[in-house]
């Protein structure tokens, strides 16, 4: 089974709500920093969220501007799970979603895409009328 693997993705409207989860396998999720980065075709790929590590680090989230106060990063330990719950979702939104996992040393939004060493395969996020 892969290591990470996303799920939740789908088509909204402008202003809809959408759900992802990150399920680990072979690992805690509470003993890394997780990160959600989007991408869309052609540009660089996009930090969106990210949590640190309870056993390495404080549990602390972090969001970009473009999302701050309109996403959720959160954990589930029992489901070895972390989600990022997407509210009033816009159509620059949209985006091939990836979430990432590292063993890092400090806070989690210090670090760009390529100091994660284990991604998922993406799940797509439309966003359009």
């Amino acid at each position: 089974q892969a290591p990470l693997v996303e799920a939740g993705g789908g088509s909204v409207q402008p202003g809809g709500s959408l759900r992802l989860s990150c399920a680990a396998s072979g690992f805690r999720t509470n003993s890394v920093h997780i990160a959600w980065f989007r991408q869309v075709p052609g540009e660089e790929r996009e930090a969106v969220s990210c949590i640190n590590s309870d056993t390495r680090g404080d549990g602390a989230s972090w969001y970009s501007d473009s999302v701050k106060g309109r996403f959720t990063i959160s954990r589930d330990t029992a489901q070895n799970t972390v989600f990022l719950q997407m509210e009033d979702l816009k159509p620059e939104d949209t985006a091939l979603y990836y979430c990432a996992s590292g063993h890092l040393a400090l806070s989690c939004k210090n670090y760009q895409a390529h100091e994660y060493g284990t991604w998922g395969q993406g799940t797509q996020v439309t966003v359009s009328s």
